[in-house]
């Protein structure tokens, strides 16, 4: 029997398409929003996992394309961060948190071989560890500068006693921002208790081994704490020292 999930056909379209309509019942009875709100957002998603989808095929097939894809992501994550956090121009140095939470993680992966050097396993991978870092990066940006903007007169009163702009700064952000890493260090310590991550269950159903999925889930969940780390202490260290601002 197979174990593959979701075949693309007919019925997979009527349950999504049931799916959405029902939500949209949803938000018309409880007066959530405009009803047609997830039918478009469930066409927009479709179009373009279909367009993504064509692309990964044929990126897979080399890996200068696998590279070229992630660097588009790259630049999507860069941009995202820097909206936000709502820090306009200046939220362009978020890209060095994120080059740095993901270098620390792929180039150890890559180099002990745990993680082949291919675009069906880099893509995969590499999007996952960027997207974990995206996240942090734009919630802790998003909460330092929250943290300035509603505490700047403890910021001015440290400076009052000759801290530095930095330090000022720091003392302020470092609580607001290290709260960024909570969902990754939660879902850690949850994981196989409360939830099966996405990594796991692909695996498990490509291969039909509890165990292997297991070993390419808590190689994730590591890696991600990891590239969460690096890119949040990066983050507060460009908002303490003014280069990311509003």
């Amino acid at each position: 029997m197979s174990t593959a999930l979701a075949h693309p056909g007919l019925a997979l379209a009527v349950v999504c398409a049931v799916m959405a309509a029902l939500a949209a019942v949803v938000y018309r009875v409880a007066a959530l929003d405009r009803p047609l709100t997830v039918p478009r957002a469930a066409i927009r998603g479709a179009l373009q996992l279909a367009a993504v989808s064509l692309v990964l095929t044929a990126a897979l097939r080399h890996l200068w394309s696998a590279a070229l894809v992630l660097l588009l992501m790259f630049v999507a994550a860069a941009v995202t961060s820097a909206r936000r956090a709502d820090a306009g121009w200046s939220g362009t140095w978020l890209a060095v948190a994120l080059a740095v939470g993901v270098g620390a993680v792929l180039p150890l992966l890559l180099v002990s071989g745990v993680v082949p050097l291919q675009g069906v396993a880099i893509i995969p991978i590499g999007g996952i560890v960027l997207g974990g870092a995206m996240t942090a990066t734009s919630l802790a940006a998003k909460r330092a500068l929250d943290a300035i903007t509603q505490r700047y007169g403890e910021v001015e009163a440290a400076l009052s006693l000759g801290l530095s702009v930095r330090d000022s700064r720091m003392e302020v952000i470092r609580t607001a921002a290290a709260d960024a890493l909570l969902p990754g260090l939660d879902q850690t310590r949850t994981v196989g208790l409360v939830t099966l991550p996405g990594a796991f269950v692909g695996v498990l159903l490509a291969s039909g081994s509890a165990v292997q999925a297991g070993a390419v889930q808590i190689l994730v969940l590591v890696g991600l704490l990891l590239a969460q780390t690096c890119a949040v202490a990066v983050t507060m260290e460009l908002v303490a020292r003014a280069h990311v601002r509003r």
